[in-house]
Order: C-alpha cells, then sequence, then structure tokens
C-alpha cells in the first residue's frame, strides 16, 4: 500500500492524546508485514522490531500516534458538553467547528457554539473567546438525552476532518501531526532491507501532553541512537517572517538544530546532512523554535540517547486540517532508511 494511502487511512481517524486506540491498532495492521515482531508496552506505545546482527547498534525511530484534540468536562443540565483541550490548540480556531464525540457506544456529530456575535456587546466582540466560554452542541435536548446517548465525561473529542488531495503533490488532512510522522515510519520498515543494526520502530503515546511515551519507550529499550518523524511549521504563508522560520513546504525534510528541547548531537546531525548529500536528498535546516520532539525526551534516557529529528514542513499544524507535501514525506522516509544504513557503517 502507497504512502499516501497509509497517511490517508492515519489521518482520518481518531487518536486524541490519551486515548490512542484506533490509531495504535491501525498502526499494528499497517506495520506488521515488514517487522519480525511487534509489541504494545504498558503505557501502550507500539513498538515493533527489525532484527539486525547481534552486536550491532540499536536504533530506534519514533513518530507519535497522538493529536490533538478536546476532552468532554463537564455536560450542562440543558445538554452542552463543556470541554478541556488536550495539547496545544488555539483558541481562536475551535469556534463553529465540526466535531465528533467518541462515547463508548458510538460517535456523534456535533460542533462548538459560542455566543452569536449578533447578540455580543461591542466589546465582547473585540475579545478573544477562550475555551471555557465555548460548548459543544450535540443537539441533545437536556443532560438526561446526552446521557442517554452515551456521552460521558471523559470521551475524547476530535476535529470532523476529512483528508483530501490537491493536485499532484499536495494533500490535506487532520492530524497530520504526526499521523504523517507515522505513515513516513511505516514507509522506512517497507523500504528497509535486512538491515545490520536492529530497527526499532516506536508508536509513541501522549507525546502532545509532555512527551510522555518516547520516555517509558527509551528507557525500556535503551538505543544506541534515535531519530525522531515529526513535522514542523511551514513558514511559507503570508504573515510569516523568515526570522521565524525559513522553513518551506514542497523543499524537503527538516533538520533540526535546536528547538526548545533538543540541541541535536552534533554527530548525528552532520551525519544526516552528510546522507542527504550523499543520496542527492533536499533537506532543510531550523533552530529556534519554542515547540520541540520526542527526540529531546529520548536523548535525555538513561544516560543519554544521542538524538535527532526529521521533520515534514507542514501549514496550519494544531488545527483541524493540515496541508503537506507528499513528495517531503516520501524524501524523509529515503533519508531515515539511508541514515540508518549509515550509522550501521559508522558505528559498528
Amino acid at each position: 500500500m502507497s504512502l499516501n494511502n497509509n497517511l490517508e487511512k492515519l489521518s482520518n481517524i481518531c487518536g486524541i492524546t490519551g486515548r490512542e486506540d484506533q490509531a495504535r491498532e491501525l498502526m499494528i495492521n499497517l506495520m506488521k508485514p515488514y517487522v519480525d515482531e511487534i509489541r504494545v508496552d504498558k503505557l501502550e506505545n507500539v513498538i515493533a522490531v527489525k532484527k539486525g546482527k547481534q552486536d550491532s547498534p540499536k536504533i530506534m525511530i519514533a513518530a507519535h500516534m497522538d493529536e490533538v484534540g478536546l476532552m468532554v468536562k463537564t455536560i450542562t443540565k440543558d445538554g452542552f458538553l463543556q470541554f478541556s483541550k488536550m495539547g496545544g490548540i488555539d483558541d481562536r480556531i475551535l469556534p463553529a467547528q465540526k466535531v465528533t464525540v467518541y462515547t463508548r457506544t458510538s460517535p456523534l456529530h456535533g460542533i462548538i457554539g459560542s455566543k452569536p456575535p449578533h447578540i455580543q456587546k461591542e466589546e465582547e466582540r473585540k475579545k478573544i473567546v477562550t475555551y471555557d466560554e465555548l460548548f459543544i452542541d450535540i443537539g441533545a435536548e437536556n443532560k438526561e438525552e446526552a446521557a442517554k446517548l452515551g456521552v460521558a465525561i471523559g470521551d475524547p473529542v476530535g476535529f470532523d476532518a476529512t483528508y483530501a488531495q490537491l493536485g499532484k503533490d499536495v494533500v490535506i488532512g487532520k492530524a497530520f501531526d504526526d499521523r504523517a510522522g507515522c505513515a513516513t515510519m511505516i514507509e522506512v520498515l517497507k523500504m528497509m532491507e535486512k538491515p545490520d543494526c536492529t530497527v526499532y520502530a516506536v508508536g509513541t503515546v501522549q507525546e502532545e501532553v509532555g512527551l510522555r511515551g518516547a520516555a517509558t519507550a527509551a528507557f525500556g529499550l535503551d538505543p544506541d541512537f534515535a531519530l525522531v518523524l515529526d513535522v514542523t511549521i511551514a513558514g511559507d504563508v503570508p504573515g510569516v517572517r523568515e526570522f521565524d522560520t525559513s522553513v518551506k513546504m514542497g523543499k524537503g525534510p527538516t533538520l533540526t538544530v535546536s528547538d526548545s528541547g533538543l540541541i541535536t548531537n552534533h554527530k548525528i546531525l552532520r551525519l544526516l546532512l552528510d546522507t542527504a548529500e550523499e543520496e542527492k536528498i533536499p533537506c532543510q535546516l531550523e533552530s529556534g523554535l519554542l515547540g520541540t520532539t520526542d527526540a529531546a525526551r529520548i536523548s535525555l534516557t538513561r544516560q543519554g540517547v544521542p538524538s535527532g529529528a526529521i521533520s515534514i514542513p507542514t501549514r496550519y499544524i494544531h488545527s483541524p486540517m493540515g496541508m503537506l507535501s507528499l513528495k517531503d514525506t516520501e524524501n524523509s522516509a529515503k533519508l531515515t532508511v539511508a541514515a540508518i544504513k549509515k550509522i550501521a557503517k559508522t558505528y559498528q
């Protein structure tokens, strides 16, 4: 199955942080044909193993399965759902979004409502409406009807958005952060012949709320090196300064020099740059972003793990729909495969 098809499947399912069940089951099914074994650890990270030579390095590649979303916090007497945010979401994008509430029985459609602007005072219209002033309307008449529909406190809520292709290379969809990394990781396993080193491909949980799954998975695996597959902000849209980010969609995978959680190991960064040059894969560099990736937590595990991040430039991350270039995704997979081979040769 093609990378595009895998990305579509992964994008369309639900995997709100802490509730990654659907994403995990799909990841297991998609990775299983290309690995020697696969298991789920206690925190429910998926760990797939492609075995290499016994005395060769252990390399962990990781992509987080969770996506930002919402969670039901309270149900009002009138049947409206109030919610908390799971991960970083800008309050300004929330009003009027179509959402899906994933109850234990069946998913329910809803819309995020707010006080209509037509009856707001002038000073109200100038304010950003914060998430605690919003609610989800599922059409229930009261709290009792909402309960009959199966809604309960703690139910995950996802944005209701569908994957689509725009032209030959550009796609849009939900949860590209980080299902694009997940699809890339599956492609890496598919492309990779029997490696010299042992490769652990890990679908991590709860990245969006503190890189939690990466911490426990890396501690258990104790890898020699790690490469994290994620997305990064594509700044090639109006209003973004070159100083803020020079990364552009369609110009190749992005290598993290530094971010708020990681200063990439200089040997790993050099190896990735040399690999990209040798394989004629275009790549970009970025530094100084406020966000970070699972690489930050993996790099500090046990006595330390030399780690790097290969990210796909993506527009509109942490929103209902993202946009990316399939070519960037394919090149991220090619670079990862070539880098694993180079690590195996360099550190035998």
